[in-house]
């Protein structure tokens, strides 16, 4: 009578469990900031359009993301001629702010600023759900 081990099937699910564990910490993208924590309903998303993601740090850098690549650390000088280039190669490109809490709100005030005479008529402010 034929019996299968399934013994070495049990060690390799449990051996891909842990490497799902400790890469998927890993995966999360952005620049690591504090964010607001506010109860609102998350706006739905559209998979197939690129967000341009902008980031203020607690140490008050200024981070870019575009799509799936990665954060770009740019002065604040040089966001308005980026964010317009992006917006010139694809219009329909949503904007976000990440602000760290910590960040003063002039900091944010003077981003959103530059966005606006960058071109961007709408952008949304990413906050942490409770």
């Amino acid at each position: 009578m034929a019996e299968i081990n399934v013994v070495p099937y049990i060690d390799v699910m449990l051996v891909l469990l842990v490497i799902f564990m400790v890469t998927a910490p890993m995966l999360t993208q952005g620049v690591d900031v504090d964010l607001p924590r506010v109860s609102t309903e998350p706006l739905p998303a559209d998979e197939d359009r690129e967000n341009l993601i902008v980031s203020v740090t607690a140490d008050q850098e200024y981070f870019l993301e575009l799509g799936e690549d990665s954060p770009q650390s740019v002065p604040l000088t040089e966001i308005q001629t980026f964010v317009r280039q992006v917006l010139e190669n694809n219009p329909g490109t949503a904007v976000l702010v990440r602000g760290d809490q910590s960040v003063p709100y002039g900091r944010v005030v003077e981003l959103m600023v530059m966005l606006q005479q960058s071109g961007v008529h709408n952008v949304g402010l990413v906050t942490e759900p409770l």
